[in-house]
């Protein structure tokens, strides 16, 4: 039996390469003014207020929204959405006391890892960089599955050519115009995304009518709401540890940071963004419990559909479509830009070659991890554990790189230790791709020695661990 879609694959089609199109045109059009080193790094450090805030909601409000909270609010309840909502944003208040340290320090940068460079040795600095540039990697890869399995829900569009239109689209402006071009295109992006999720949200709320309530979640699943349910407790600091400790080391953040034409514009711009990101991903994740409530045989990611296409609504559909396209192509340009970026400033000092253009390098170095992230989207493989694993990383790290920032006599020696610690910790804990055991608990030790909690925890511990591990390390050598 043939499975019945929302929208014809033509339409689907056709709105993908013309939505596609637009922002390529624009993103080249507008940055043909705007060339440079310093443009396609830093945007000329001369963002105003509403571009900056736009670029920065824009940038970390990827198509992972509408899958992710949605997913962990079914099991993790109110705590996970919570947790979620508030690791996404928090990044925006940290960067408020971190950017004006660090724009003060050096105001000639546009990455965190130059820092890293300067501060420390060459084989932690190269750690870092490589840690930053994986972790973006499987973002990459994450929100161009996403985009694609998306498309390929509603109209039946094949993997691969949704995700090539799209990769296509983004390298062709981003590459172009750069950082500038990135900000112009995040900025019409954004104006679009908040529209359709309010009018997207008031056509859910009014169709659910009284379903759409902590009342009615109550009701069918209590546990999600009670004060007395553990995995909310843990879900909600796991995500809030793993979405915040990578965002800290998102590097289109850190450009965007050295971007604003001045401290006050980035101050501002970051309250506002941190006062509208919470909202929204926090509204995402109690459509998943509604979502469960309502239907508990549904696909948890699927949730926030299941309430929009109740009824085969080719409206709905071509709105969500567009949603999803806005949302993944703001994120994607922003990543493809922080990759590069990052090549074009701290390759010399990776690689040291000579008469090189890292600039060049670095736009074949982004093909080539596009051409991966092709491959993966086009498969259709779940990234979700690889993300999970990629958030370690940046956990593990979390702790030693900021804390370098106020304490000036942390030696390069006991910065590698405390990372390498916390992370071998946390691997030992981090759950096998079924989440029942972890390399400690279940293959080198029997699962049954260990406390129940332990064994049902261990995606929560393991992200415990490796970011505070890294604390006592610290300490100790201080001693």
């Amino acid at each position: 039996m043939s499975k019945i879609y929302f929208l014809d694959q033509s339409t689907s089609l056709f709105l993908l390469i013309i939505i596609s199109l637009f922002f390529t045109v624009v993103g080249i059009y507008y940055s043909k003014k705007f060339q440079g080193i310093n443009n396609y790094l830093t945007a000329n450090r001369n963002v105003s207020l509403f571009s900056l805030t736009t670029s920065l909601i824009g940038s970390a409000l990827g198509a992972w929204i509408l899958f992710g909270p949605v997913a962990a609010a079914t099991w993790g309840g109110l705590g996970a959405v919570i947790g979620y909502a508030l690791g996404t944003a928090f990044p925006m208040i940290f960067f408020i006391y971190l950017g004006k340290k660090i724009r003060e320090e050096f105001p000639n940068g546009s990455s965190l890892v130059e820092f890293m460079r300067r501060k420390f040795g060459k084989s932690l600095f190269k750690l870092i960089l490589l840690m930053t540039i994986f972790y973006m990697f499987i973002f990459l890869c994450a929100e161009v599955t996403a985009i694609a399995v998306l498309i390929n829900f509603l109209s039946g569009t094949k993997l691969w050519i949704t995700a090539l239109i799209v990769l296509l689209a983004t390298l062709s402006y981003t590459l172009h115009g750069g950082l500038k071009a990135s900000i112009l295109t995040d900025n019409i992006q954004m104006v679009a995304i908040l529209l359709l999720l309010l009018a997207l949200f008031v056509v859910i709320s009014s169709s659910n009518g009284n379903n759409f309530s902590l009342s009615f979640i109550n009701e069918k699943n209590p546990h999600l709401l009670s004060l007395s349910y553990i995995p909310s407790y843990t879900a909600g600091i796991t995500f809030f540890i793993a979405v915040a400790a990578t965002n800290l080391f998102h590097q289109g953040n850190w450009q965007r940071i050295y971007a604003a034409k001045n401290y006050e514009t980035l101050k501002t711009s970051l309250k506002i963004s941190f006062f509208a990101i919470v909202p929204i991903v926090f509204l995402m994740g109690f459509i998943g419990m509604v979502s469960f409530s309502i239907d508990p045989t549904i696909r948890a990611d699927l949730g926030f559909f299941s309430l929009l296409l109740t009824k085969q609504s080719t409206f709905i559909s071509l709105l969500i479509l567009i949603l999803g396209l806005a949302l993944t192509i703001s994120t994607i340009d922003t990543l493809v830009n922080a990759i590069s970026s990052l090549f074009v400033v701290d390759g010399e000092a990776t690689f040291n070659f000579k008469n090189t253009n890292y600039l060049i390098i670095s736009k074949y170095f982004i093909i080539f991890l596009s051409l991966i992230s092709f491959i993966i989207a086009s498969k259709g493989f779940d990234v979700l554990y690889l993300f999970l694993l990629a958030d370690l990383f940046c956990c593990a790290f979390v702790v030693t790189v900021f804390y370098s920032f106020y304490y000036k006599n942390i030696k390069e020696k006991t910065a590698y230790l405390s990372i390498i610690i916390g992370l071998i910790s946390g691997l030992l804990f981090f759950p096998s791709p079924d989440y029942s055991k972890s390399l400690l608990v279940g293959y080198l030790l029997p699962k049954e020695i260990f406390a129940p909690f332990i064994s049902q925890s261990l995606l929560f511990l393991s992200f415990i661990i490796a970011t505070f591990l890294p604390v006592v390390i610290l300490k100790i050598r201080r001693i």
